[in-house]
């Protein structure tokens, strides 16, 4: 297990492996499709964006409402892919952490290791249990777009797998592989 606090370095990035198994501890954001077309929009318009994304990390969630006296509702990944045509601008700016689920086009992993960013897989089904890590939650951006707005979290002990690293080694292509001759 190795432990990350965020926001991370470049040197904290290259430490990871694909495989290895992580504990986050610190702010992340979330986003989803909607608020990432307004977030390219953004750089495509010379607009700041709503939060620094140099060092950060975007969780791809869309929380389910919170029960009284729960910080969040359940918190599970959505599907990435969804993010992919619009997350190289992101790069670009110094995203370091994506985390979500399912596999990532090559267009984005060309951009992981050409600016230095890992990409994280979380659990899906498993919202319940990953909302036990977040332990603050505040409405930053596009209130508008309900679930699918940005939020910050902090989180405490946030544990996920090196899906993809910064040197484009994909979890999904070698346990393809590893269980091709079996």
């Amino acid at each position: 297990m190795i432990n990350i606090n965020m926001p991370v370095t470049i040197n904290d990035i290259e430490k990871l492996n694909c495989g290895d198994t992580v504990c986050i501890t610190g702010t992340l954001y979330t986003a989803r499709d909607a608020a990432h077309k307004r977030l390219i929009n953004c750089i495509e318009k010379g607009i700041d964006l709503p939060f620094d994304v140099n060092g950060q990390g975007i969780y791809y969630v869309g929380p389910s409402p919170a029960k009284p006296g729960e910080v969040i509702g359940a918190a599970g990944p959505t599907t990435s892919y969804r993010m992919d045509d619009l997350t190289v601008p992101l790069l670009e700016k110094g995203l370091r952490v994506m985390i979500g689920k399912g596999k990532r086009n090559d267009t984005v992993i060309e951009g992981m290791k050409k600016y230095g960013a890992v990409y994280l897989a979380a659990i899906g089904g498993a919202g319940a249990y990953i909302s036990n890590s977040i332990k603050e939650c505040e409405v930053i951006a596009y209130d508008d777009l309900g679930a699918e707005a940005i939020r910050k979290i902090e989180v405490k002990d946030l544990q996920l797998v090196v899906a993809i690293d910064c040197r484009g080694n994909n979890i999904y292509e070698i346990g393809r592989e590893k269980f091709k001759t079996i």
